[in-house]
């Protein structure tokens, strides 16, 4: 028997993997609910390497390219691209931007007027990363918690893990000594009358901001990066500006009731990419970062890959760069 400690994100997709390996797995979560204190929570689940291409390393878009398919089996994945955008003012930004990433496109107005009516008029210039996608954070991790559970795994809510585990993916609550937390900030919008298909990008000099469709009227507005490890809700600037963005991508949705305001700590090492640590006979996987839907598939694997070798007395070491 394999045992995880956390049932977040990194914890599920592991034991996914290796009971795709067949392998026996059981996953503790001091929590009582699937997601309920995962840092995922706040995520805005977009799988978009080649937008965060712009400010991440090469293996980000490497690795991350292999989540399309891989989370296609597990729960639906809108692939719709992703369009960057910026106010006049910004445009420098938007050129910066364009000169980081790679596999876009470049749109004027009428472009961006076909791709999302509801922005006609408001940009005159974008880029289009046509390959791109995004999914429904909670219920992909609910989604996934069932996955494992039908394959046999077993998930044991409310229970501290052993005090020895084969595995440990419990984020910010991992003994790492130079793990640090980075803050996410996120508004949930409900604005039935506005139709905004794929995930927004709306670049500004100091915190650039995502505007992610969840269907049915339902929009998470969120900041891309805030270096912060301040673990309470979003201060009043913080909440400002995220709805100041969304009402410069679109006027109607100054109309939006605000269903929930949230923010978490996520978990990063100090080049912001994941990474594998045998520590005294227990495997750490941490460090996702802002890019855990993105890179949890590939470093699932890996770290199941390497269990299964630690197992048979012959462990490589994995790293993402």
């Amino acid at each position: 028997m394999i045992t995880i400690a956390g049932a977040g994100l990194a914890g599920l997709a592991c034991a996914y993997e290796l009971l795709e390996r067949g392998q026996p797995v059981t996953v503790y979560e001091r929590a009582e609910g699937i997601g309920s204190a995962s840092a995922s929570r706040y995520a805005g689940g977009m799988l978009a390497p080649w937008c965060e291409r712009e400010s991440a390393e090469a293996p980000v878009v490497t690795l991350g390219s292999r989540a399309f398919d891989w989370w296609a089996r597990i729960t639906p994945v809108h692939r719709r691209g992703t369009l960057v955008v910026a106010p006049r003012r910004d445009r420098t930004e938007l050129r910066r931007f364009a000169r980081r990433t790679t596999a876009y496109r470049e749109v004027d107005a009428a472009d961006i007027a076909r791709l999302e009516p509801e922005l006609q008029g408001r940009f005159d210039s974008g880029l289009f990363f046509d390959r791109e996608a995004h999914l429904d954070p909670r219920r992909a991790l609910r989604d996934l918690a069932a996955c494992v559970t039908e394959r046999g795994g077993v998930i044991r809510l409310g229970t501290p893990a052993p005090e020895r585990v084969d595995l440990d993916c419990t984020g910010m609550a991992a003994p790492l000594p130079d793990l640090r937390a980075v803050r996410g900030e996120m508004a949930v919008l409900r604005s039935p009358d506005v139709r905004i298909r794929r995930t927004l990008r709306l670049l500004h000099p100091r915190t650039p901001l995502y505007l992610v469709p969840r269907g049915a009227g339902i929009y998470m507005l969120g900041a891309t990066m805030v270096e912060s490890d301040h673990d309470g809700p979003p201060t009043l600037r913080a909440l400002m500006e995220l709805l100041g963005a969304a009402f410069a991508l679109s006027p109607a949705l100054a109309e939006a009731e605000v269903v929930e305001i949230g923010a978490g700590l996520r978990p990063a090492f100090p080049d912001n990419l994941p990474r594998l640590d045998q520590r005294d006979g227990t495997l750490f996987l941490n460090g996702l970062y802002r890019h855990g839907f993105l890179l949890a598939p590939a470093m699932a694997a890996a770290a199941a890959d390497q269990i299964m070798e630690m197992r048979h007395g012959n462990p490589r070491e994995f790293r993402t760069a």
